[in-house]
């Protein structure tokens, strides 16, 4: 069977920026920017960008170029016993697919209420109240919030949809319309925010830089983070996109678009998010740092409260926000889903049509605890250690095995040859080094503080099944990397023979 490709470069960059544009790029970066010394955070946040961001992203590009296949068949051909390093590539992504899928259902619940309902009287009540009807704790589950129950089913309907008329059709189509709808509505936030009372007053916090930050080490760390995260770096992704490229293209060129338009649109968001709050501070009488929150809060209380206070036009705005959040997270849902429908095809042999059915299957059934309502408890203990854990043991693995067991120095070439902008050995310290220093760090930091006391402060009856997803992560890895292929799987060398 003919590999599917992309019916043009454009189709590809935008489907990749897709993916790694997501939800975080619209409430998390702008906080982090905030609370990390302004706009001298944006000093480690180029910093990490450059040396470790799109290193690992050429990496990820040229391995998934080079090998035609998913994470788990292009690591089997890199090498012969690294197949498991792509699976839990694919088992990471999947976990976090169950629960991402469940918060992109908020969003389509909350844009329904609206519609329907207008703005509620008290944000926070209603989200917590209304829209999670959240129970006291994670031991009580309480049943189903039935609107995000439905939502999130309507959201993996979609996904099902879009992937199964394929890789030209289906996900090159959707992200055409997807991301210049996103960047559409971000516009339209940004130009009413800007043009707001306060809105530079709410600029100033957002940007001012405070670079005795620059000192705290955890700054950095934080930078780093979000560079490797918002870029969806160890999920399989972004080796699958590259998988469907034709033969000859500018990997280093994409990978550079890629990363600067990631990084462009999450900078124009917060310039959106944070000139509205700067109204809302305006008119309330309160200083920012009373206003901002991070995370959930600050997408799902505080920002829609801030867009309520603008007159005539709030409502629309409202509806303008939920659909932004919307369609970043359906742009990187399907990515994410794809990476995993892919993996099952190669793998087993089986149709698209049987592959993403079977997916989604799953997937539905694995986002229903997330549903419940005790779902927020429990989809913040899954992200803690899936994200924490897995992806960047994930990425430490795909650097080792393709730059050191691999020797790096073949990728290099590879890039080389096909890329206007030629890399240097800088290359492979960066990603080689530098990357897996950083990520090992990440997850001893993490550990260290598991040792001070439980995150969330959560039981640890509950965190033990956090504990236990890892070890279910790595042992059905190895396990389905045990299974015979159904045909004989070329090497990288004898792939890449003559070229």
């Amino acid at each position: 069977m003919a590999r599917e490709l992309w019916g043009s470069k454009l189709g590809f960059i935008l489907a990749a920026v897709g993916s790694a544009i997501g939800l975080g790029n619209i409430w998390r970066f702008p906080y982090m920017v905030y609370s990390n010394g302004g706009g001298a955070f944006l000093i480690p946040y180029f910093v990490a960008l450059f040396c470790v961001g799109i290193p690992l992203l050429l990496l990820e590009f040229s391995v998934g170029h080079s090998t035609k296949g998913s994470a788990p068949l292009a690591f089997k051909r890199i090498n012969e016993k690294s197949e498991w390093v792509g699976w839990l590539a694919v088992f990471s992504g999947f976990t976090i697919t169950t629960y991402y899928m469940v918060i992109i259902g908020w969003c389509l619940y909350y844009l329904y209420n609206i519609l329907l309902n207008g703005f509620p009287l008290n944000f926070k009540n209603y989200f917590f109240g209304n829209i999670l009807s959240i129970s006291p704790g994670a031991g009580s589950i309480d049943g189903f919030s039935m609107g995000v129950l439905v939502s999130t089913g309507i959201l993996w309907l979609i996904n099902y949809v879009i992937i199964r008329l394929g890789v030209k059709n289906g996900l090159e189509k959707a992200n055409k319309i997807f991301m210049p709808t996103l960047f559409i509505l971000t516009l339209i936030l940004l130009i009413r925010g800007i043009s707001l009372p306060g809105a530079f007053e709410g600029l100033n916090w957002y940007l001012t830089p405070n670079f005795g930050a620059l000192l705290n080490f955890n700054v950095w760390i934080s930078a780093f983070s979000q560079i490797f995260y918002s870029l969806t770096l160890g999920f399989g992704v972004m080796i699958v996109y590259a998988s469907y490229l034709p033969k000859k293209v500018d990997l280093t060129t994409s990978a550079f678009t890629v990363a600067l338009l990631n990084c462009g649109y999450s900078f124009l968001a917060g310039l959106a998010v944070f000139s509205t709050l700067g109204y809302m501070a305006y008119t309330t009488g309160l200083p920012l740092n009373e206003v901002v929150n991070k995370g959930i809060v600050l997408a799902f209380v505080v920002f829609p409260k801030a867009l309520s206070m603008i007159p005539y036009v709030g409502w629309i705005l409202a509806i303008v926000f939920f659909l932004a959040l919307i369609v970043a997270g359906l742009s990187s849902s399907i990515s994410l889903v794809e990476a995993v429908t892919s993996s099952i095809m190669e793998k087993f042999e089986i149709s698209r049509k049987k592959a993403i059915t079977t997916v989604t299957t799953f997937g539905f059934l694995g986002s229903l605890v997330f549903t419940t309502k005790a779902g927020l408890y429990w989809l913040d203990i899954t992200d803690h250690f899936a994200s924490g854990y897995l992806l960047p043991i994930v990425g430490c693995a795909e650097a080792i095995v393709a730059l050191w067991i691999f020797k790096g120095d073949k990728l290099l070439n590879y890039l080389n040859k096909l890329s206007d902008i030629k890399l240097g050995k800088y290359w492979k310290m960066f990603a080689g080094i530098l990357t897996p220093i950083l990520l090992l760090t990440i997850v001893g930091l993490d550990i260290f503080s598991l040792t001070k006391a439980p995150y969330g402060g959560y039981p640890w009856k509950y965190l033990d099944m956090g504990i236990l997803l890892v070890v279910v992560g790595f042992l059905s890895s190895v396990l389905f990397s045990k299974i015979p292929w159904k045909r004989k799987i070329k090497s990288w060398d004898e792939l890449n023979r003559g070229d």
